[in-house]
């Protein structure tokens, strides 16, 4: 067993063996802690290989995983029982603490470290004999972060990899920022993770500092500082996030393996990848861009399969408050659970088994349902699964809707002169989150689709049951009732010509899907679909911020993240833009100050320029459906 003792025996698991907190070192001599699972043999059999599977992880490598869940098996699995089913179907199964986590060693720097760890790991593997030279790795969210981390070196032995709603594409464009603003899901899971560190653990001080903070109070109090934070209490987490918050320009720092796979989809030429991931997921779009990435450099075999779903919560069909219906599952698409499907991968590629072949592009279009409510309170918007081979589907056309004076949003352009519609953004009173892509967010903010309308449960709402759209800082634009179905599946994008009287701000745009009236609401239901956000001194380029002159029209572009929806005859699609969308994104204080701890801020007169000269518009990728139920 080159290296190692014989394994111990699992309790209750018959013909399962463990070797139980192997501490692998790294090239700086930091020792990680790795769980090692494999079939039960006796001493003279151990000159047997096998092809591995691994999940590289910081929740707990022998800890409960929350999202291991099927609609079969509501009771999530630990990782020891995940791999009892993953050894059995004949693998050596190997789930590692990240560095810096549990029972691992080094200095936990969120994400930059795994491409590297990884590595060191793999090359560990390399000099065990019972390691055949095949390498199948999953995990979910920060799992498939580290996958696709050591998958961008290209290690000839990864041959097939599992990525559920993760693995960056580009952190700065998703994940961390998106059009130069900070996505504050950041400082969420730092907070809550932090209390789980060693250091802090080890610190009863620290540890009890940080139970007793309200994290909601915190957010009404921004901005922070470093050291006058929620964080304060646990150094290397704080450390970390105000790099992230601050490091605002897009340079070489975002650049690194971990953070930037779309300078590395050469490396992934010989591997096979299955995507999985959400509309409602804030990986949505680096999932698709690796997908399309890496399937462009030639990787052997990609697929794709875009649920509903929030981040990981592949087996429910509740979305926020929309019920996408039963259909709406992993399970009922594939008629496998969770595990089986990865296991179908595997064995495909590790055996060369005949397996259950996926279509290259699975995804689930939402709409079709009633709007009828359900039993426990949630409306339903149904949906169906379709398949297709490329991105976006055949079907579609991309079509430019343009914004008007009156509020319309239509597929003619305007024609008045010199027309524009104006708001007052004040950053210290900003449009809340309702919804949208999201994750980690709670207890401050939830992921999902949801009535756009201000409740005592979206933080920073200050007048519930107003809608969004009657706020003095959103312009809200309507299409005319659709007299048939439509469908809407693809990227988006806005284009906009906008002028402030500040020298930064932010501009944000969001889709809905309008409803109409009926029994369960009378006053409609504006479901929101996707979103985006630039901050306007990356309008011309991430790499070189520059400030606005006053007054000045600039045209701007605004990337939305993709989505799929079938608007009902009787809907409308509606489009928000204001200036906020806070706590998902962090606040421009309208200074240009550096990012992160500003400490002044100026209200700003914004403009959204919409005539024959600047035909503001948003870029959407449609198709008419003459049968909806096909």
């Amino acid at each position: 067993m080159s290296q190692l003792s014989l394994p111990e025996q699992i309790p209750g698991s018959p013909g399962i063996c463990l070797l139980r907190d192997i501490m692998i070192p790294m090239r700086d001599g930091v020792l990680l802690a790795t769980d090692i699972y494999f079939p039960e043999r006796d001493e003279s059999q151990y000159q047997d290989s096998f092809p591995v599977l691994m999940e590289r992880t910081p929740y707990d490598k022998s800890g409960i995983s929350p999202r291991e869940v099927s609609i079969w098996e509501p009771s999530p699995m630990s990782r020891p029982e995940l791999a009892t089913r993953m050894t059995k179907a004949g693998f050596v199964v190997i789930f590692q603490d990240c560095r810096g986590r549990y029972r691992s060693g080094g200095h936990f720097t969120k994400y930059i470290d795994e491409g590297n760890d990884g590595l060191d790991t793999l090359n560990w593997l390399k000099q065990q004999r019972w390691f055949n030279g095949w390498l199948g790795m999953f995990g979910l969210s920060y799992g498939a972060h580290t996958q696709l981390a050591l998958a961008c070196y290209g290690p000839p032995e990864l041959k097939a990899l599992v990525l559920d709603c993760g693995g960056f594409a580009n952190a700065y464009r998703g994940g961390i920022r998106r059009g130069g603003a900070f996505e504050l899901k950041q400082a969420t899971w730092a907070f809550k993770n932090a209390q789980l560190s060693q250091a802090v653990l080890e610190n009863s001080a620290a540890k009890d500092a940080l139970s007793q903070q309200d994290i909601r109070a915190w957010f009404s109090k921004m901005p922070w500082s470093r050291g006058q934070s929620p964080l304060q209490w646990a150094p290397e987490y704080e450390t970390y996030l105000f790099d992230q918050w601050e490091q605002g320009t897009f340079d070489a720092r975002w650049r690194q393996i971990g953070l930037y796979a779309e300078g590395y989809y050469d490396k992934l030429a010989s591997m096979n990848l299955l995507f999985l991931c959400g509309w409602y997921d804030p990986y949505i779009q680096s999932t698709i861009q690796n997908f399309m990435g890496a399937r462009s450099h030639g990787a052997n075999d990609v697929r794709v399969i875009l649920g509903p779903w929030t981040h990981g919560a592949r087996s429910y069909p509740i979305v926020g408050d929309v019920d996408c219906g039963a259909a709406a599952t992993l399970e009922y698409l594939t008629q496998m659970d969770y595990t089986d499907l990865r296991l179908n991968w595997f064995k495909a590629h590790a055996f060369e088994q005949p397996t259950k072949t996926l279509p290259q592009i699975q995804y689930f279009r939402m709409g079709g349902g009633d709007g009828h409510k359900t039993a426990d309170g949630h409306r339903f918007h149904g949906g169906q699964w379709l398949v297709s081979n490329s991105w976006p589907p055949e079907h579609i056309s991309i079509t430019p809707w343009y914004f008007h004076s009156e509020g319309v949003l239509s597929k003619g352009k305007p024609v008045h002169q010199g027309t524009n519609l104006w708001f007052e953004f004040d950053p210290t009173s900003p449009v809340p989150t309702i919804g949208g892509s999201l994750t980690s967010g709670l207890p401050v903010f939830e992921a999902g689709a949801f009535d756009q309308v201000e409740d005592i449960e979206f933080f920073g709402s200050t007048r519930p049951g107003r809608a969004l759209k009657d706020r003095d800082d959103v312009l809200s634009f309507s299409s005319e009732p659709f007299t048939t179905a439509v469908e809407l599946t693809g990227p988006i994008k806005a284009i906009l010509y906008v002028s402030s009287s500040a020298v930064d701000t932010d501009f944000t745009v969001k889709l809905i899907d309008e409803m109409p009236p009926n029994r369960d609401y009378p006053k409609g239901y504006a479901m929101n679909l996707t979103d985006g956000i630039l901050r306007c001194r990356y309008r011309e380029s991430f790499e070189a911020p520059s400030f606005m002159t006053a007054g000045q029209v600039y045209k701007i572009e605004v990337e939305i993240f993709p989505t799929s929806n079938l608007f009902l005859a009787g809907s409308r699609i509606r489009i928000d833009i204001s200036s906020s969308n806070f706590p998902h994104f962090d606040v421009n204080s309208n200074t240009g100050d550096p990012e992160g701890p500003w400490v002044r801020w100026e209200k700003a007169t914004n403009r959204l320029w919409c005539c024959d000269e600047y035909p503001s518009a948003v870029m959407l990728p449609m198709a008419v459906v003459k049968d909806p139920e096909q």
